[in-house]
């Protein structure tokens, strides 16, 4: 059942570089996108829409998506946590916009200061501002395999929780394990207990690779037939509230096993690892894909 085509989305841009201690400028996360556009990378999370106070990393992701407003042939998905981030992303001109809620109630209010039961009332505002102008609207379930308070997270848990994100309007749920906990057969299980209340097509996966699992994972979930993946440049990212939590599985990694595996995904990988590098070098970091290191050092 593994899928002849995938559709990865590229994170880099926004999980990725919101946990970076050193701020980006946005001249160099415009060149970033647009490294990873012609990549061929037609899904990018372009930033988000939050108060700068609490990620600051993320300021100006107005002018972010101002430089791309003439692009037709890529989607340009924005985080929004509340009405009032609704409303300043769809006066940048965000077309896409994507909500996050949490399967761990803990998570849920240190993350986003709220219970699991009101954030989606307040993404019920959002979903509602969605439909009446036009936004596609992405959900995220964060912590669907482990929390880094609660520990163990049941199943039935990130079910409801994706259900509910889909009755809201949410055309794609990325199911995430925040923390990189997951082991295939988890992960397969929780794909198909999501199955069950969401059509297929309508879920995508979010590995973190803490415990080195993420490939293993995602496999595991292409075997269940899930065409969508959540990835990020040179593996960029982490989680500012969940201490130790590695950055997401690199989108190098991801496409040469996608590669190997006969699955399309029109991204050149060896431009996505050109992309990757060039970011590296400006904030200092050392690149988290094992693909991106063995290209370049052969290059």
């Amino acid at each position: 059942m593994i899928p002849k085509a995938v559709r990865i989305v590229e994170v880099g841009p926004r999980d990725g570089l919101q946990n970076e201690a050193r701020i980006v400028p946005v001249s160099a996360r415009i060149r970033l996108i647009g490294d990873l556009l012609a990549a061929g990378c037609r899904t990018i999370e372009a930033g988000s829409f939050v108060s700068p106070k609490w990620v600051p990393q993320m300021e100006g992701t107005a002018e972010v998506l101002s430089a791309f407003k003439h692009r037709t042939d890529a989607s340009f998905p924005v985080l929004v946590p509340n009405e009032k981030g609704f409303d300043d992303a769809l006066a940048a001109g965000a077309k896409e916009v994507a909500i996050f809620a949490a399967a761990s109630e803990t998570f849920s209010r240190k993350n986003i200061n709220c219970s699991i039961a009101e954030s989606m009332n307040r993404f019920a505002s959002v979903a509602g501002k969605a439909k009446q102008h036009g936004v596609k609207l992405r959900g995220y379930v964060s912590c669907a395999l482990g929390c880094p308070y609660e520990g163990g997270i049941g199943a039935e848990a990130a079910v409801r929780v994706a259900r509910q994100l889909h009755e809201l309007g949410c055309y794609e749920v990325s199911l995430g394990d925040t923390i990189g906990v997951g082991t295939p057969e988890r992960a397969r299980n929780l794909v198909r207990l999501v199955a069950g209340e969401l059509p297929l097509g309508a879920i995508a996966v979010h590995f973190h690779d803490t415990y080195g699992q993420a490939l293993a994972n995602i496999y595991a979930c292409l075997e269940e037939g899930v065409t969508v993946i959540d990835s990020s440049v040179a593996g960029l990212g982490g989680c500012p509230y969940a201490k130790g939590a590695s950055g997401n599985v690199a989108t190098e990694d991801a496409v040469y096993m996608l590669n190997g595996l006969c699955i399309t995904t029109g991204i050149d990988i060896k431009a996505v690892a050109k992309a990757g590098q060039a970011i590296l070098d400006l904030i200092g970091k050392t690149n988290q894909s094992k693909v991106a290191s063995a290209l370049l050092s052969s290059s």
